[in-house]
């Protein structure tokens, strides 16, 4: 039954993103960059300025001050995406995703500023001290604007966007998160459980997200500076062991990227790499990009509109710095490190003593089974001495695979394909292979003799830290898995609470607040069991996002830049003095708001 779910899913989402979806939302981005003027400088400027508490002032509407409502943005953002996303992307896009997930990250800076300015615009501030926002309030307040019988019609509108924001908490803002966390936890920690991932991360979440958004921001203001610190510095410690490698692979991201129209070189299948088009990295790079930094989803506009501000664009202009730091920075660090180590297209990790046969799979009375195939071999070759030293001995649970020459596969443009399975203990308490049949309507033949290990997302970052320096990915991806799904699942939880209060109001937060706890739970009790699974869930609910709210950006596009071009005027005019910079401390634990 759960397959057939899968298998629905991800019917839902070849329409979800559908290539021509992924124009449209680039086309989009690029179109308010221009609108805007290149709005990207005004972030990376007064942006700084603005968060580092220069206009702060505590008799403004709202609840935190700017850079608390940035952390509690970026903790939804900056999160297994950069780690997990980013692995995914380049080992099934190769490394020209990364060029994508650049053109992503630039005009998701606009599209950022775009949806922020206009939840700014129209927030919801009855209760000045606990302000909402977000594209259900845009909806519900700017179609009334527009004209009073448009009013509900808004309203409708706005409700259908918290029904995809409700699908999106769930799937990507936690069973991603939760799911990652426990796969990384048992790659290095066998005996640890991972529903016990799940049961911690949903007490530590509940324990935060009971203060609402006051506790939130205060906890954010503290968490992502940290954790985004102690990642980056691991990183660039790999990054300077490598350094002669990185001028290559920053080449190698630019022409995998583009159509040999342009110059550019299709990735070629190098180990565990399957080999890419250029249009497959797009895809891969803008579909994780748009996981990663959410621009265009209009989910931290929620998070944005508790902002303590009397300036609308003001917030929308610390927005931008949003996709900047999560997918300029920390994602391309992540990439890096995962090109320049050469986890990306690694070796075997053991070579069969003979060539496998690949041979018909058969059901349980021992009946060919049509167009389902398996390797013949089910023994466990002994590791080689490099796979030990980065990746220790075989244990039961490990993913492992196959290379196979079959039918082409149009999205990498080769004919290479992988047939997984897993380790599990035999008779003997020897290993063998469980493999998972591969379908094709003709017979496969073995690519070589090599078994590989399967690492799925954050596992294949932590291995390219290893190949580096072994027993660090250990440390730094577990230590960042936990504190980046930790703070996305905390920022998640508030922006499904702005949509219940829309959708039922205050009376329903409790019990969304206990059903969101089980879900980090339910995510890790083994119904998910592979990358592929998990990125069906994740991307119906970024996708379901991104079609009800770029249509609403759309609409009120001119609204927002209106309100932009005022606000840039008086900027230029020299209309804002603000005051000196309070102290650091001050500014990422409110004080100077308070």
């Amino acid at each position: 039954m759960f397959h057939d779910l899968i298998g629905i899913i991800n019917a839902i989402n070849g329409v979800l993103w559908h290539d021509y979806v992924l124009y449209a939302v680039l086309s989009v981005g690029l179109l308010f960059t221009l609108w805007s003027g290149f709005s990207q400088y005004r972030s990376l400027t007064h942006g700084f300025a603005v968060v580092r508490g220069k206009y702060d002032d505590k008799k403004d509407a709202g609840a935190i001050n700017h850079f608390q409502a940035l952390s509690t943005a970026l903790s939804g953002t900056v999160g297994l995406g950069n780690i997990a996303g980013v692995a995914v992307a380049v080992a099934l896009g190769g490394p020209g995703a990364i060029f994508w997930m650049w053109i992503v990250g630039i005009v998701g800076m606009a599209l950022k500023l775009t949806e922020v300015t206009q939840a700014m615009l129209f927030r919801n501030t009855d209760d000045p001290e606990n302000p909402q926002g977000g594209a259900m309030w845009v909806c519900k307040k700017g179609f009334a604007k527009l004209h009073p019988s448009l009013g509900p019609l808004g309203v409708v509108i706005g409700f259908i966007f918290c029904i995809t924001v409700v699908i999106s908490t769930l799937t990507g803002g936690n069973m991603f998160q939760s799911w990652s966390v426990g796969q990384v936890t048992k790659t290095y920690f066998p005996a640890f459980p991972e529903v016990g991932a799940g049961v911690i991360l949903a007490i530590l979440a509940g324990m935060v997200i009971i203060g609402g958004i006051k506790r939130i921001g205060a906890v954010t203001g503290r968490l992502v500076p940290v954790m985004c610190g102690f990642y980056i510095l691991g990183a660039l410690v790999v990054l300077a062991m490598n350094v002669g490698k990185i001028p290559d692979a920053l080449r190698l991201i630019v022409l995998s990227a583009l159509p040999p129209a342009l110059g550019g070189e299709s990735a070629n299948p190098v180990g565990a790499f399957l080999g890419g088009t250029w249009g497959y990295a797009l895809y891969w790079g803008m579909k994780r990009a748009l996981f990663s930094n959410e621009a265009g989803q209009g989910s931290s506009p929620m998070a944005h509109s508790a902002a303590k501000t009397n300036e609308p664009v003001r917030e929308g202009i610390v927005a931008g710095l949003e996709p900047f730091i999560d997918t300029i920075v920390v994602c391309t660090i992540t990439a890096l490190v995962v090109l320049v180590s050469g986890a990306w297209n690694r070796g075997s990790a053991a070579q069969y003593d003979a060539p496998v046969s690949i041979v018909q799979a058969v059901n349980s009375a021992g009946a060919p089974i049509a167009n389902q195939w398996v390797p013949s071999r089910t023994d466990v070759p002994t590791k080689n001495a490099e796979a030990v030293r980065t990746s220790k001995e075989w244990r039961a649970g490990d993913g492992v695979f196959l290379l196979a020459f079959g039918e082409s596969d149009s999205r990498t443009g080769r004919d290479v394909h992988q047939i997984a399975g897993s380790l599990q203990a035999g008779e003997g308490g020897s290993l063998e292979v469980r493999w998972t049949p591969f379908v094709s309507s003709t017979e496969p033949r073995a690519y070589d003799n090599g078994l590989y290990m399967n690492l799925a997302g954050p596992a294949l970052t932590g291995h390219a830290f290893d190949r580096a320096i072994p027993g660090m990915g250990m440390l730094i991806v577990t230590i960042a898995a936990w504190l980046f799904a930790l703070s996305t699942i905390i920022s998640w939880a508030y922006y499904g609470e702005q949509a219940v209060v829309f959708m039922f109001g205050k009376w329903a937060v409790m019990p969304y607040k206990i059903i969101y706890c089980l879900a980090c739970i339910v995510s890790t009790m083994g119904f998910i069991k592979t990358d592929a699974e998990l990125d069906a869930f994740a991307s119906l609910g970024t996708g379901v996002m991104l079609w009800a709210n770029i249509p609403i950006m759309l609409i009120f596009g001119p609204v927002a830049m209106k309100a932009y071009r005022e606000y840039t005027a008086k900027l230029k005019r020299g209309d804002f003095h603000g005051h000196a910079y309070p102290s650091i401390t001050d500014v990422a634990e409110g004080k100077d708001v308070e």
